[in-house]
């Protein structure tokens, strides 16, 4: 158990995670509204592991071939994401541009797509400096992201709710509140 002192510290530690290889629970401010994931309720790991895909479906018990979506910075979504400039819900599929392809290709679906979640400093100020402190360290601006459950369990809502998904599943850190936990 890691107490971090602010939010700067707590992107910066999550980051390091996300950038080592491990699948982060990522349970931080109000809940979402919705069928989405948006960075309140998440699942987020690294985008250029190209065995995540597979990790993330064995752990929300999914069918191997059902794509895990990104969360981009708004900023530098064009250059990764045909089209793309503001898709903040998470809601339309655009095609991975193909000279960014192989720098994530967890995200990437069998025909070169990905649904693309568009994330704003304005929007959603701490996912936002977390992706950036991830794009520090790797050079990538995409984070996986998808929702904090698995199979058959709602989005988690509550902490005791977080804490249970994590200590029942093979996630490896979780970054709730001020606290970071890592198995």
């Amino acid at each position: 158990l890691h107490v971090v002192k602010d939010e700067r510290e707590l992107c910066r530690r999550t980051a390091e995670q996300v950038a080592a290889g491990n699948v982060v629970g990522w349970f931080q401010g109000r809940m979402e509204f919705g069928p989405r994931a948006l960075g309140a309720r998440s699942i987020i790991a690294s985008p250029t592991d190209p065995d995540m895909m597979q990790r993330m479906n064995e752990l929300k018990d999914r069918e191997d071939f059902r794509p895990v979506a990104p969360a981009v910075l708004q900023e530098d979504a064009s250059d990764y994401f045909e089209g793309c400039t503001d898709s903040p819900f998470m809601l339309f599929v655009y095609r991975v541009r193909p000279e960014k392809a192989g720098d994530v290709p967890a995200i990437r679906h069998v025909d070169g797509t990905a649904r693309a979640q568009t994330v704003s400093a304005a929007g959603a100020p701490l996912f936002h400096r977390l992706i950036s402190r991830f794009k520090a360290r790797s050079g990538v601006p995409v984070i996986v992201n998808t929702s904090f459950n698995t199979r058959s369990k709602p989005i988690v809502c509550t902490p005791r709710d977080a804490l249970e998904c994590f200590y029942t599943s093979p996630i490896d850190v979780l970054a709730i509140g001020s606290y970071l936990l890592v198995k």
